[in-house]
């Protein structure tokens, strides 16, 4: 359903605009999100936060097209999103999902699937900026270890670190992750977003996240709840506010301390 409606090639920068977004998923009828609105620049990170069912997913969903907006326009770049060449603005995004899709092939040949034309170096920059190498090399074949099947299976944390090492060589002018640090521990994430700050510095960067230790270092934060936004603003705003983010802050550390 989704057609590409421009046959000339589309430079994508990777700035992204929602004008009052609205959209409603038509098997379903559920009205995922109401009157959303925000700007991202290129080279800035954004976080979304917020309860499963809030319309974070559906954000990323539509900024990579796989859905048209119901009501309000996206524009990347001011140009109006499905005005863009659909090839191009796909090839110009990388994107982890929340489940970790993996094919039954070496591990090396799973990052490549990102950049096929990439250098046994760049695979190994990106497995190590995804915080993946060290494991990697633990394999008896390593880099050519098969997935699958008949070879070993990754843990959900390294099936994660994975795709994000695959997204990463795909040198994209947009990276976009879905909730994709979930199964690892707070210290692997930590290192994990201290690269992709560095990787995505003249990148645009959306992280989709249910905890504070993902967003808080986001140029931009904006709370979702039940697919309006309820709050918006830097972490030191929104630790200052009441609501939902500076609760989840508080819970979360708390935890921390008792672990």
């Amino acid at each position: 359903e989704i057609k590409n409606n421009n046959e000339k090639p589309s430079d994508i920068q990777g700035n992204i605009t929602f004008n009052n977004v609205s959209f409603t998923y038509q098997d379903t009828n559920i009205e995922a999100l109401k009157n959303v609105s925000f700007t991202v620049k290129k080279g800035e990170t954004l976080a979304i936060l917020g309860k499963t069912g809030s319309g974070k997913s559906t954000i990323l969903s539509l900024i990579s097209r796989l859905y048209d907006t119901t009501e309000g326009e996206i524009k990347i770049d001011e140009n109006e999103i499905s005005t863009l060449n659909l090839n191009d603005l796909r090839n110009n995004i990388g994107i982890v999902p929340q489940d970790a899709f993996l094919f039954s092939d070496t591990i090396k040949n799973n990052i490549k699937f990102g950049n096929q034309n990439a250098t046994d170096e760049e695979v190994i920059k990106a497995a190590k900026n995804a915080v993946v190498h060290d494991n990697i090399i633990a394999f008896n074949k390593q880099y050519d270890t098969i997935l699958g099947e008949r070879g070993i299976t990754l843990s959900g944390g390294q099936k994660q670190r994975v795709s994000i090492a695959r997204a990463i060589i795909k040198n994209p002018a947009i990276l976009l992750f879905d909730d994709c640090l979930s199964a690892v521990d707070t210290e692997t994430e930590e290192l994990i977003l201290n690269n992709l700050f560095e990787i995505s510095k003249d990148k645009t960067t959306i992280i989709v996240s249910h905890r504070v230790s993902s967003a808080k270092n986001a140029d931009k934060i904006i709370i979702l709840e039940d697919g309006k936004i309820i709050q918006q603003g830097s972490h030191n705003q929104l630790i200052n506010q009441e609501g939902y983010y500076a609760s989840l802050y508080l819970k979360q550390l708390s935890e921390k301390e008792l672990l």
